[in-house]
């Protein structure tokens, strides 16, 4: 999370600035947690979404995206708006954000290589993806991202005296997890962690392009996946870009000295808040069960009666 490890305040900032950046964050924060929560509304109120696994890491994914935004929001706001607070309080914050952080790009994959079993292996989809194979996924993808956040804890335990954890400070990552060990730690993972999602989004993307051109697969299906796999792509270049953002304001802030406030808070937003407007599109959106479902339930609640195709 770029709003945990590298701040958007400076001493610069008089109290516009700062309310400007606060509602923008906020405003942000809330059309797409709305949104989202519109998708998490409309799956939980109809159970046909929860026999399809596709749904379950659909909604898992949005579910995750709506923590690591409120938290972000949370954390931005607390260094503008909030003193100082207690290191323990901090360090769950930063666990939960950073988890949630790292699920989007293995929860990307995950639902990747489920597209690429249902067009390359349809007649094996209903056996290798069962609900309870689901869960798992999704269990293990949080198991593996709390593994490197532990760590971050028992570090400093080992090179930091007690007394740290009843300090205040400003809560953003490097105020408390900055020795070397950090630091490598961090680079270690993230390294094998978006090596990993890569080369599983190159591969189910080549394997079903290539399937549409074969005579047994439904190229329209294909041709639907190909282009979900190659949005998971773009939404994992934008929050890749969190991870290139402290070498991005290295080289600006020295060019634009007079605008380091903003360049920090542009960064926060294109790596932060930007990649959660695409969950919703990937597969909300342009899915046409999702789309008719949230249309039957928009006319109810509007008291209009409207014709809807659910047939699927």
């Amino acid at each position: 999370m770029n709003s945990t490890a590298y701040p958007s305040r400076t001493a610069q900032d008089d109290f516009k600035d700062v309310f400007i950046k606060n509602f923008i964050a906020i405003f942000f924060g809330i059309i797409i947690n709305y949104i989202n929560g519109s998708f998490v509304f409309i799956f939980s109120r109809s159970p046909v979404f929860y026999m399809e696994s596709r749904y379950i890491l659909y909604i898992h994914l949005v579910i995750n995206d709506m923590i690591m935004l409120s938290i972000s929001v949370t954390l931005n706001v607390m260094i503008y708006a909030v003193p100082p607070v207690n290191v323990s309080v901090c360090c769950v914050l930063l666990l939960v954000g950073s988890m949630t952080h790292k699920n989007t790009p293995l929860s990307l994959a995950g639902m990747a290589v489920e597209r690429y079993i249902a067009i390359c292996k349809p007649l094996r989809h209903s056996q290798i993806c069962t609900m309870r194979r689901t869960y798992i996924l999704i269990i293990l993808i949080w198991t593996v991202t709390f593994m490197p956040e532990l760590a971050d804890t028992v570090i400093l335990f080992l090179t930091q005296p007690l007394t740290i954890f009843t300090s205040r400070i400003f809560c953003y990552r490097l105020s408390i997890y900055n020795t070397s060990y950090h630091l490598d730690k961090a680079v270690a993972v993230n390294v094998l962690l978006l090596s990993f999602v890569w080369i599983t989004l190159i591969y189910t993307y080549f394997r079903v392009f290539f399937a549409a051109k074969t005579a047994t697969t439904d190229p329209v299906s294909a041709k639907k996946a190909q282009n979900t796999i190659l949005l998971h792509g773009v939404q994992l270049l934008f929050c890749m870009m969190s991870y290139i953002a402290p070498l991005l304001e290295l080289i600006l802030l020295p060019l634009f000295p007079n605008d380091r406030s903003k360049i920090m808070f542009s960064n926060y937003l294109i790596t932060n808040i930007l990649p959660r407007f695409l969950t919703p599109f990937i597969y909300g959106i342009r899915d046409q069960k999702f789309v008719s479902y949230f249309k039957m339930y928009f006319s109810v609640c509007t008291g209009k009666v409207r014709p809807v195709n659910l047939k699927h």
